[in-house]
């Protein structure tokens, strides 16, 4: 690794003059500098962790090691979902699998302990104190990624679990990827003009293009010419999520929206688009149908909130529910993070959507969690992200729709759609 220039103590790390712990740190972080090309390491200012999702009694070990040679912190640190909720062990009942819940728990205890925020969720950037532009920082959370460098424009790759964790303990990151500017334009151009401009109005438009839109660009960065200026962050990590679930899109720019595309050239950063494609409404709706991996009929579970719902998502929610009751025996789960739930706790909205039969997910995910109880059959949900996912993962029929969609079929307990809605794009 000698072709990567150290500063002194980076290298008083390395040779374990501040403990094994920052020794380990080290090591991963200059050995993924050597595959990414790296000439040297950046300072990075915030991190958001996904390696506190437990998968496997590794992930226990590596930060049981880390906490036992009193490692902590260097940057801010804030923690991804767990496996299970550590408000609810309905949700994963440690007596259908003791081991996992055990360890997830443990797992979530010890990055606490190392001084992570634990603020439990897949969208951190709903939270005060997020990054801001051009801030170097540490992700893995897909959707995160995809969010913080289109979006604030802070700057991060996509870490995989235990880089993301040794980033954080040494505050550095490879000095490569999307850290740096060359690596940050666009590669292909969609055009949306051929979209009705009412229907690009709709929040389910965003899930749509951005299914549509990583399932063509891959891994390229996709720059998006013709969204709404009026464009809500919800909007934004609806495209987000969308395009990192269906394509693994890390970066990708809204021309006039986001904020390293004030305009096309810029988006391109001077360069020719490799590829041009025009997003039409047969598009779409082939997105639509693909999102639905069953047949419209009676409904076991509505399924919100993949990216966790936001404030903003719960004041258009709450009037859809209030006074109305969702179907017997139908479930309605609703995930979000710990602190967005207490906000909407304060101005009266969780009392009134549990009274409609709504239960809030803290901690975790649903298409994590058997306790989906109810998930079994066909699942209705607003999420892209939920829609691309849960089949594979619960093996459960989806059901794709909008927000007025879902809450309508939980009432009247099937499927519900709307036909003003979907005649914008006859």
């Amino acid at each position: 690794m000698s072709h990567i220039a150290l500063e002194q103590e980076e290298s008083d790390w390395l040779s374990g003059k501040s403990g094994q712990a920052k020794q380990l740190a080290m090591r991963l972080v200059l050995r993924a500098a050597e595959i990414m090309g790296a000439e040297s390491l950046i300072p990075i200012g915030f991190a958001h962790l996904d390696a506190c999702f437990y998968t496997g009694q590794a992930h226990v070990d590596f930060a049981q090691f880390l906490l036992d040679h009193r490692a902590r912190f260097a940057v801010p640190t804030w923690t991804n979902v767990g496996l299970v909720s550590l408000e609810d062990p309905t949700l994963r009942p440690e007596a259908h699998g003791p081991e996992m819940v055990q360890g997830a728990k443990r797992l979530m205890q010890i990055y606490a302990l190392l001084g992570a925020k634990p603020v439990w969720t897949c969208a951190p950037y709903q939270l005060p104190g997020r990054p801001k532009f051009g801030d170097h920082i540490v992700a893995g959370e897909s959707n995160a990624v995809s969010f913080y460098n289109a979006v604030l424009g802070a700057r991060t790759n996509k870490y995989g679990d235990y880089l993301d964790v040794a980033c954080a303990m040494i505050g550095k990151a490879p000095r490569a990827g999307l850290h740096l500017d060359h690596h940050r334009t666009g590669e292909v151009h969609f055009e949306t003009a051929p979209v009705p401009e009412d229907f690009k109005r709709k929040r389910i438009f965003h899930h749509l293009l951005g299914y549509h839109i990583g399932k063509r660009a891959g891994q390229r960065i996709p720059v998006i010419s013709g969204l709404p200026r009026e464009c809500s962050e919800d909007d934004l990590k609806a495209i987000s999520a969308a395009v990192a679930a269906s394509g693994g899109v890390e970066m990708w720019h809204g021309v006039g929206v986001t904020p390293e595309a004030p305009d096309l050239d810029r988006a391109f950063g001077g360069k020719k688009p490799s590829e041009r494609e025009q997003v039409t409404a047969g598009n779409l709706l082939t997105a639509h149908r693909e999102l639905c991996t069953g047949r419209d009929g009676p409904l076991a579970m509505v399924a919100l909130g993949t990216p966790h719902f936001s404030l903003a998502e719960f004041a258009e929610l709450t009037p859809l529910l209030a006074g109305r009751s969702v179907r017997a025996g139908l479930r309605f789960y609703i995930s979000t993070s710990r602190m967005v739930r207490d906000l909407a706790q304060a101005k009266g909205w969780i009392d009134v959507l549990e009274r409609a039969g709504a239960t809030i997910v803290v901690d975790t995910c649903t298409y994590y969690s058997p306790a989906v109880r109810g998930a079994k059959g066909r699942v209705m949900t607003n999420a892209a992200k939920w829609a691309y996912y849960a089949p594979g993962l619960l093996g459960v029929e989806t059901i794709f729709g909008s927000l007025e969609e879902c809450v309508e079929s939980a009432v009247r307990g099937e499927v519900w759609r709307d036909p003003e809605l979907w005649s914008a794009l006859a």
